[in-house]
C-alpha cells in the first residue's frame, strides 16, 4: 500500500535529502533549481528526472541560459514505498542520483555506486 504523506512533508524531505549533499559540492552547484511534482505525464513511473546541460559539459557557450531543473515526482516515489522511513531514503537517493547527473555522472556509473 502506497505511504500517505501531505505535500509539504515530502517537500521537506526533498529539502532535507538536498542537505545531504556535502558543502563543497553544494557551492559547485549553480544555475539549477529542484522541483517536486506529482508525477512525469510522459513516464508515470519515472522518479526523478534532471533537465540541462551538465557541469562537465558546460562551455562558453552556457552562459545567460535557464537554469537546468532537477524534479523529484512525489506520486511514484510514494506508490513504492511502504513507511515513511522507506520514503525518506527513496527520495534521498532520487535526490542524490540527479544532482550527481548535473555533476556529470551517467547512469551506469550510478548504479555502479549504488545510487540507481
Amino acid at each position: 500500500m502506497p505511504v500517505t504523506m501531505s505535500d509539504e512533508r515530502f517537500d521537506e524531505l526533498v529539502g532535507d535529502a538536498l542537505d545531504l549533499i556535502p558543502e563543497q559540492l553544494t557551492h559547485a552547484i549553480d544555475n539549477v533549481v529542484v522541483l517536486v511534482e506529482p508525477n512525469n505525464p510522459e513516464e508515470p513511473g519515472l522518479l526523478g528526472l534532471y533537465h540541462g546541460i551538465a557541469l562537465t559539459e558546460r562551455d562558453s557557450h552556457y552562459g545567460g541560459s535557464l537554469p537546468d531543473t532537477i524534479t523529484i515526482y512525489r506520486e511514484p516515489l510514494l506508490a513504492i514505498c511502504n513507511s515513511e522511513a522507506e520514503v525518506v531514503e527513496e527520495v534521498a537517493i532520487t535526490v542524490i542520483h540527479e544532482v550527481a547527473h548535473y555533476f556529470g555522472i551517467e547512469e551506469e556509473r550510478l548504479h555502479e555506486l549504488g545510487w540507481g
